[in-house]
Formats: structure tokens, C-alpha cells, sequence
């Protein structure tokens, strides 16, 4: 797979917050789920796979236990949501609703 973020991918996810982390994976996903209403199943799998590559780093980045643990099982949900057969029976609203909290903290702070 390319890389698509090769920026963020070369330090600058890392001096990201963890709420502008996990809000710039939830514009992908999204995204991913937008494309995915309109049936432009091309666009909703880039954008997933653009979310899972930030989502990848935000794991690979993380000292803290508990967000190892939650951002696996979150990756675990968008997998079987996006490639699998729901077995979590997420929604599109329930998994972009996850990430708005994120987003509403992002733009708080400004």
C-alpha cells in the first residue's frame, strides 16, 4: 500500500494532539461513509484506507496503554464495519458520531 500521508508520516502526526489525531481519522472516515451512501465504493475505500493509514500511526505513536487498547478495538470495528460483515452492527451514524467528539474538542481550543 502507498503511503499517502508521507508529511504526517515523517514526524508531524506526532506533535499532533490525540483529539487532532483522531478528528483528522474521523474527516476520513467520514468521508469513507459519505462516499459510501452515494455507492462511489472506489472514494469511500481510499478514504477508508487513507483513515486507517493515520489510525496505524496514531497506534504506532501511542505510550499510553489505554488508548493502545481502544484504538485497536476501534480499528478492529471500522475493519469489520468498512471490509467485513458488521458483526458489531455499527451504522453510519453511530461511526461518525464516535469521531464528532473529537472534532468539537478540535475546534473548541481555537
Amino acid at each position: 500500500m502507498t503511503i499517502q500521508h508521507k508529511e504526517l508520516a515523517n514526524g508531524r502526526w506526532q506533535q499532533m494532539s490525540f483529539c487532532e489525531q483522531m478528528a483528522n481519522i474521523g474527516s476520513e472516515i467520514e468521508r469513507s461513509v459519505n462516499w459510501r451512501t452515494k455507492n462511489n465504493t472506489e472514494y469511500s475505500q481510499k478514504a477508508f484506507y487513507r483513515a486507517l493509514e493515520l489510525l496505524e500511526l496514531t497506534i504506532s505513536f501511542t505510550t499510553i496503554k489505554s488508548h493502545f487498547k481502544e484504538l485497536s478495538r476501534l480499528k478492529e470495528v471500522l475493519l469489520d464495519f468498512f471490509l467485513d460483515n458488521n458483526y458489531f452492527n455499527s451504522t453510519n451514524d453511530s461511526i461518525k458520531k464516535f469521531f464528532y467528539h473529537f472534532a468539537f474538542a478540535v475546534r473548541s481550543k481555537t
